[in-house]
């Protein structure tokens, strides 16, 4: 019987991008290392010097929340897979590579694995990362398998990390090993490529559901608007919307919020105090929404979570959590905001930048501009050649 992780890198090397893919590819690109530029003046990303490009790239990628999702696998693909494909010298089918093997694993361990407290964008992107680090390298399948199976120590991380420095830096560890594991194989490191199988066995996967069908990345990526947890980009969106419609935040007197269990399962920060809390919270994404006109990076600081209007709206969220979901946007979220004597409702079941619904664009040049404020760059500066020496000048 072929091994998964035989399987897997045999996918990988004889991978051939359409145009589809390779779209997704140039649109991941330009997001990741936008929102990585963005988050290069973080505490933790001086804190993570002393890890390798791919590890220290990574964490400064996914520091602020604001990287991209795969909503099958509920994992961050491109903030481990570029960063490890970049440190490598490889390129756009590299990437394409690590991206579909990252998605096909994170899918196979499906949602009780995620739903069980693990952080999916470890644990798949680790031996995601060894397949794109060393496509880059011009490993062979053989190779390539062993590259995976090397990596399975590092792969790992938990939802307990949501809301603090280890969130990212455990992201930056997936990247990280990926890069060493793929140049260990190269350099003729030995290892049982079964233990892929026996490691997804013994996190709640099944290798037999690992399926190689449809594109490159199977069900696209979506982009954030907001720079915060994905489960928290439809509520935003919803209540945001009902600002439109005159709504005072100071005359609020209830905000009660229905959704699926399964939707806030990352949400793990109910009164929270610091910037990173906040990009978990449920109750603070609603009291941002009535609070700020926009979003954006100065909505998730230390001092935006710890103002008194913010602190009273949180106060005022009632969560009322219907049965199921095994997905971060399963069902619908309703919202309905109480003053005084009115009841503004509304319900939202795809958020903008969702698979479905992609960013428009004028809001991923948006987004892109907003983080490369304070720099020379501009979206037709990056490219897969440029990218590599970019982060090296900025992180």
């Amino acid at each position: 019987m072929t091994s998964v992780a035989i399987e897997l890198a045999e996918w990988a090397v004889n991978l051939a991008p359409t145009s589809d893919d390779l779209e997704l590819a140039d649109r991941s690109l330009l997001d990741t290392i936008a929102v990585a530029i963005a988050g290069r003046d973080e505490p933790v990303v001086t804190a993570a010097a002393a890890l390798s490009d791919a590890g220290r790239w990574a964490v400064a990628g996914h520091v602020l929340d604001f990287d991209d999702l795969h909503m099958a696998s509920t994992a961050h693909i491109s903030v481990v897979c570029l960063p490890a494909v970049l440190a490598a010298g490889g390129g756009a089918r590299a990437y394409l590579a690590a991206a579909g093997v990252m998605a096909r694993l994170g899918t196979a361990l499906g949602w009780p694995h995620y739903a069980a407290g693990w952080h999916a964008t470890c644990t798949a992107g680790a031996p995601a990362a060894a397949i794109g680090a060393g496509i880059a390298l011009g490993l062979n399948a053989e190779r390539l398998a062993t590259a995976m199976a090397l990596a399975v120590p590092a792969a790992g991380g938990v939802q307990r990390a949501f809301g603090t420095d280890a969130k990212s830096l455990q992201v930056g560890y997936a990247a990280d090993a990926g890069v060493r594991a793929a140049r260990l194989a190269a350099a003729g490191a030995s290892a049982d490529v079964s233990a892929v199988e026996a490691w997804m066995r013994l996190i709640g996967g099944q290798p037999g559901e690992v399926n190689f069908s449809g594109p490159a990345v199977p069900g696209g990526l979506a982009i954030k608007v907001f720079p915060c947890c994905y489960a928290l980009q439809r509520p935003i969106s919803a209540l945001t919307e009902l600002m439109k419609e005159g709504l005072d935040h100071k005359q609020v007197s209830r905000i009660v919020l229905r959704t699926p269990r399964g939707t806030v399962t990352p949400l793990i920060h109910h009164a929270p105090t610091t910037g990173l809390e906040a990009k978990f919270s449920l109750e603070y994404a609603a009291a941002a929404a009535l609070l700020d006109a926009h979003q954006g990076f100065t909505s998730f600081t230390d001092q935006a979570a710890q103002r008194p209007e913010a602190q009273r709206l949180m106060n005022l969220v009632d969560i009322e959590l219907t049965d199921g979901g095994d997905w971060l946007l399963d069902g619908e979220l309703e919202a309905e905001v109480h003053t005084n004597g009115e009841v503004f409702r509304t319900r939202l079941r795809l958020p903008p930048g969702s698979p479905q619904r992609p960013p428009t664009d004028s809001e991923l040049m948006r987004k892109v501009q907003d983080c490369l404020v304070g720099t020379s760059l501009d979206s037709k500066s990056i490219d897969w050649s440029s990218a590599g020496d970019i982060l090296h000048h900025y992180l």
